[in-house]
């Protein structure tokens, strides 16, 4: 995962991966800074000035719209504030959608448009910080129930084929400064930061139980502080930047697509991984193939085949749970044992006969950049008076 971070992926890589994809964005400011990083990202490869991370509302951004709310309707700051905007080009879709409530009137309305319309091929969403001080100070139980509609929801409109990625919400700072955190709420803002932690493990447990992909970005980013701005909530370009390598390579990975390292020589070129078939996937099986960048360069899946987007290598991302514990305990011991998801509720079962031990890294051939060996590391104290393998001077 933190190769996956550190990994720069180039307008061309991010063009070819999402060649005739839809993608999704639901969220907050934070989420519209994703937004916009992509789309830029997709165009060339520059990073967000500080005035585009700041903007919002504007009437175009990038060659994109302003569908609706933003500057053609009131420019607030309180909860009925919407924004929706869309890049599209001949081979790319993607929208952005303003939201202060994980699930509501409005987010039903966007939901039915993904009925009714144009579906998802990739949605990544995230809505916390409003949830949690906007509505109710006590948010709890409200907060996981629209969760669970959400969920619900989303999982009964969009295809299987949909990858939906599920963000964490960012660490915050000790003092806030935001348009959420309204002067009526401003007593909540240094306890803002434990309560986002709260809700990421229900955001992420309940995510991780409907059959989503979680992506930790409060884990990822807890050491890049730096990297914050002075309101304690936004970061600047180069963490959002890392982001999007990071929601890119998550995409490839679930995909089954490799993205071509910089010391290749063709960076032209983009391969996909060869499958094998197991018993609990589907009787696709794409083969290995190589096609040339350019307007009709994208990737085609043969005619009357559907890939359902997961691999060999990604079966299970579950915590196993012990049968002799209640409901909630999860033990991280005797994993590959106990590699088993619940058969209540909303969790998947595996068939008994593909139940398999969970690796430390996937086992695909092609996985040549994973540690084999943690070296060791010697031990150096900076205000010892002698320093290893040199000689003491006094």
């Amino acid at each position: 995962m933190r190769e996956a971070v550190t990994r720069n992926v180039t307008h061309h890589q991010a063009g070819l991966l999402l060649h005739n994809k839809f993608v999704v964005v639901l969220g907050d400011s934070i989420q519209r800074s994703v937004y916009k990083d992509l789309v830029l990202l997709l165009q060339r490869d520059a990073h967000l000035t500080l005035s585009q991370l700041k903007s919002k509302g504007e009437l175009s951004f990038e060659r994109d719209c302003l569908v609706e709310g933003g500057r053609l309707g009131p420019m607030t700051n309180g909860t009925e504030y919407r924004e929706v905007r869309q890049y599209r080009t001949d081979h790319h879709l993607v929208r952005f959608y303003f939201i202060t409530r994980v699930f509501s009137r409005y987010m039903e309305s966007v939901l039915a448009d993904f009925e009714h319309e144009l579906k998802p091929d990739v949605v990544i969403v995230n809505s916390c910080l409003w949830d949690l001080s906007r509505y109710s100070r006590k948010w709890v139980s409200e907060y996981k129930e629209n969760l669970h509609k959400f969920f619900t929801q989303l999982k009964t409109v969009l295809p299987k084929e949909s990858l939906v990625m599920w963000n964490m919400t960012m660490p915050l700072g000790k003092n806030i400064v935001g348009g959420f955190l309204i002067p009526e709420i401003k007593d909540m803002g240094p306890m803002l930061r434990f309560d986002v932690i709260e809700a990421n493990f229900y955001g992420a447990m309940l995510a991780n139980a409907y059959g989503l992909d979680v992506l930790d970005l409060h884990f990822m980013f807890r050491f890049s502080l730096q990297h914050r701005m002075k309101d304690g909530v936004h970061w600047n370009a180069i963490v959002h930047r890392q982001i999007t390598c990071l929601l890119l390579a998550h995409a490839a990975q679930a995909w089954g697509v490799e993205l071509p390292s910089h010391t290749a020589t063709d960076q032209n070129k983009i391969s996909v991984l060869n499958y094998t078939q197991t018993t609990y996937q589907s009787d696709y099986k794409p083969s290995c193939y190589q096609t040339d960048s350019g307007c009709n360069g994208g990737p085609t899946w043969p005619q009357g085949q559907q890939y359902d987007g997961y691999g060999p290598d990604f079966y299970e991302d579950g915590i196993a749970t012990l049968s002799q514990f209640d409901v909630g305990y999860f033990s991280f011991g005797n994993v590959e044992q106990n590699n088993t998801a619940h058969s209540g509720g909303n969790y998947s079962t595996l068939p008994s006969s593909s139940v398999k031990p969970v690796s430390a890294a996937p086992s695909c051939s092609a996985n040549n950049l994973v540690m084999k060996q943690k070296h060791t590391k010697r031990q150096y104290n900076p205000y010892a008076r002698q320093k290893p393998n040199r000689p003491c001077k006094y």
